[in-house]
């Protein structure tokens, strides 16, 4: 199946570019990674200006691949988020936006077309709607970017945005570790707006790719281990769910990460649900296919899940707790 996007068609599950430029690898396994995704269906790419320094992040990756694969440009559909400072702050205000933007269209070069941009964070030192949003409306209205997706923003804001903007794409967390949108109202407000959502980390940061089924699984220098979630007890709790997602899949002859991804897509065609895109990212090419592969999850499966989810609390949240404070405003 496809969907639409500023009059593109992506498929159902797109491809998060994270993974690709957070540590430096080299061009051709990134470009093979890019293309295991296209070939796979999963053209619609999300990125990040703040993904890798400046020369080096989502925008330059594009532009280099581009430049040596021209004849790709009319099938990516592009996502990018900025407007973060250095220290990871939010810039909202009208020159922080700005120079994101500008920075992020010179970066990326004439090959590639920004299709969204969104502020990474709601700025709480900024008029969301009347300076962030609307600043970013001056380029699409310019005819320089497609148009305005917002990112970890509440159901208020997103009424209030997409009471003056055409908001084409919501991003947020959303997986078996994180479904808290599900009944915070803000799932509801897309599908009642017809807004897509963006699943960001629907592995859960990657406890459900498979790999990882004990403490000692993880690298003593993950940058994971920054996060609640996988530190200490947390971890141990956490790994209970990754367990029984394991006895799912192997029942249904797939892997942990098809299970959570497929639920994504199954939980979107359920009556009063958004259009539901999950974007994993990965640096290989069979782990893209995987992740790729459609699995159908019948209402029995989908209802074992659902009580899973009702047993099982997850220990530890998101984020650090200075990174908390900036979600869901």
């Amino acid at each position: 199946m496809t969907y639409n996007i500023l009059g593109k068609e992506v498929g159902d599950i797109g491809f998060g570019l994270l993974g690709l430029t957070a540590r430096a690898i080299p061009d051709d396994q990134a470009f093979a990674a890019i293309r295991a995704a296209l070939d796979a269906g999963c053209n619609y790419f999300n990125g990040g200006e703040f993904y890798g320094p400046p020369d080096k992040n989502s925008p330059a990756l594009l532009r280099r691949y581009l430049e040596r694969h021209p004849e790709d440009a009319s099938r990516i559909v592009v996502n990018i988020k900025g407007a973060l400072g250095r220290d990871y702050q939010p810039r909202g205000d009208k020159q922080g936006v700005r120079e994101s933007i500008d920075a992020c269209l010179q970066t990326i070069g004439p090959n590639a077309t920004i299709h969204q941009f969104e502020a990474a964070r709601k700025d709480p030192k900024a008029d969301y709607v009347e300076e962030t949003l609307a600043t970013i409306d001056e380029y699409v209205r310019a005819g320089k970017i497609g148009g305005i997706s917002c990112s970890e923003i509440n159901a208020n804001t997103l009424r209030e945005a997409a009471a003056k903007f055409a908001v084409t794409a919501v991003e947020v967390e959303l997986s078996l570790f994180y479904n808290e949108p599900m009944s915070n109202g803000l799932l509801e407000a897309c599908a009642e707006l017809n807004i897509p959502v963006l699943a960001y980390s629907p592995l859960g940061r990657g406890l459900l790719g498979g790999k990882i089924r004990s403490p000692e699984d993880i690298p003593k220098n993950d940058m994971r281990l920054m996060h609640p979630r996988f530190q200490g007890g947390n971890l141990l709790k956490n790994l209970e769910l990754v367990a029984k997602v394991d006895d799912v899949a192997q029942r249904k002859g797939c892997t942990p990460s098809q299970v959570a991804i497929n639920w994504l897509l199954a939980l979107s065609r359920k009556s009063g649900m958004p259009k539901i895109i999950p974007i994993p990212g990965s640096t290989n090419p069979d782990r893209i296919r995987e992740n790729a592969t459609i699995v159908h999850l019948t209402d029995e499966d989908m209802s074992e899940i659902e009580e899973i989810l009702a047993s099982f609390t997850t220990a530890g949240t998101r984020y650090p707790a200075q990174a908390m404070d900036l979600l869901n405003l």
